[in-house]
């Protein structure tokens, strides 16, 4: 598959795919967790609060990997794998373009100072099981 075949079939499951896991780093040992996804392109975005681990384990280390797309429905299920770099966002223009009133559970609103967005920008991508080998995006 070409580069922009492969980077089509990739942003075609960012955009189908919601919930995947952040894994973040914590004294060398991976920490996973489920997180609601947003793209643009091939940028990932996900909204949390300042107070959380993954806010800190990021500050302290920015690296991160993502699992988007897998679907339980069986072997051939595409997902992909994303190494990147996360960064801290607090740009109100994001916030308010990723706010969604289920986060009133955690955050008060858009404008809650506690509310952020995390930034992913992916180093690799790795698109798997869709009918072949692992086929990588280097970015």
């Amino acid at each position: 598959m070409n580069d922009q075949n492969l980077k089509d079939k990739i942003t075609q499951v960012m955009g189908e795919s919601k919930v995947g896991t952040l894994a973040t780093v914590v004294g060398n040992k991976p920490h996973s967790r489920y997180m609601t996804f947003f793209n643009e392109d091939l940028i990932l975005y996900t909204p949390t609060s300042k107070e959380t681990y993954k806010a800190e384990e990021i500050e302290k280390n920015p690296y991160v990997h993502v699992l988007l797309g897998y679907e339980g429905e069986g072997m051939g299920d595409a997902y992909i794998e994303v190494q990147g770099r996360a960064s801290i966002r607090e740009d109100q223009s994001l916030k308010d373009k990723f706010w969604n009133n289920k986060m009133e559970k955690r955050i008060e609103s858009p404008n809650d100072p506690e509310y952020i967005i995390l930034e992913i920008t992916p180093e690799t991508i790795r698109l798997m099981n869709d009918h072949g080998e692992p086929e990588t995006l280097n970015l």
